[in-house]
């Protein structure tokens, strides 16, 4: 196990010597939950956040909602559920996993969310969630996160 987390020690060293770093991976690395990794991770396969018209479309893009077609309360059927970025579902539920480990406004989020619905995956989608819709405005007006706004 410790020659392996040498091996990865070294893999990211080496990434992040070689990629290009932006502006708006230095602004991800303020949210929490998200490190260099994740970070970068969300950048790249982000690329440039402006061909987003608003959250919700990155939040789509990411694969942080249903795709459900609803009309009047009914259900008309469901998209398709593998459309999107599936390595940013992946970023974002790795960043909510660790954000509510280390988090305490963010734990209490989930907390009440787990007592709601019961179910923890659920909750820790919904984590996930707002941590994309942070990450866009974090990535698109070049300001710090602030988890009081997100998670208050």
């Amino acid at each position: 196990m410790a020659c392996a987390d040498l091996e990865v020690q070294a893999l990211e060293r080496e990434i992040l010597k070689r990629a290009k770093l932006r502006q708006d991976y230095q602004q991800l690395l303020t949210v929490s939950g998200i490190g260099k990794v994740l970070a970068l991770t969300i950048a790249l396969e982000t690329g440039d956040v402006k061909r987003f018209a608003a959250a919700g479309n990155f939040t789509s893009y990411a694969r942080m909602v249903d795709s459900r077609r609803e009309s009047n309360g009914k259900i008309k059927g469901t998209g398709n559920t593998k459309c999107g970025n599936k390595h940013l579902a992946w970023a974002f539920i790795e960043a909510a996993h660790f954000a509510v480990r280390y988090d305490e406004n963010i734990k209490r989020f989930y907390q009440r969310k787990c007592a709601k619905t019961g179910l923890a995956v659920v909750a820790i989608k919904a984590v996930a969630h707002k941590l994309a819709r942070a990450c866009f405005h974090v990535m698109h007006d070049g300001e710090s996160f602030d988890v009081k706004r997100a998670f208050g």
